[in-house]
């Protein structure tokens, strides 16, 4: 606010509002690219869409993989045991003829990491080329 002494009207006080307009304009501009924004991309995993759960016993090729590391260290993708050493094959079977290469990974909380970190790496190796880590357990949907 300018504030000026003289002539026959006594003080004068004039506004500024240069700097009013000036931040205006910033909260428009702002506010016109923040709808273009894009968030990320987040994949979770989908039940399965076909008729009947006898449909769903691996025929279905859109189902979710989802490879379970239970707390004795032992493997299950999809409730269906694994072991170890078929982890590879059964996940390069498993890929092999799908186009979506999304894959879902879940360790029981009392595993140390290195031993999902394991299962990550066999399934890196297998070609998955997006990989998700669940905190709840499969099946849990609360």
């Amino acid at each position: 606010m300018g504030i000026a002494v003289g002539g026959k009207h006594g003080v004068v006080s004039d506004p500024n509002v240069v700097p009013l307009i000036d931040i205006l304009l910033v909260l428009l501009v702002i506010f016109m690219l923040l709808p273009h924004s894009t968030g990320l991309q987040a994949q979770i995993p989908q039940p399965c869409v076909a008729q009947g759960p006898e449909n769903c016993s691996g025929g279905d090729k859109s189902r979710t993989v989802v490879i379970q590391v239970l707390a004795n260290g032992s493997l299950c993708i999809n409730q269906e045991p694994v072991s170890w050493e078929s982890l590879d094959n059964r996940l390069g079977e498993i890929f092999k003829v799908r186009d979506d290469r999304t894959a879902f990974i879940w360790g029981h909380a009392s595993l140390q990491f290195a031993v999902v970190a394991r299962v990550i790496d066999a399934m890196r190796t297998a070609g998955i080329a997006s990989i998700g880590l669940l905190t709840q357990p499969p099946g849990n949907d609360s």
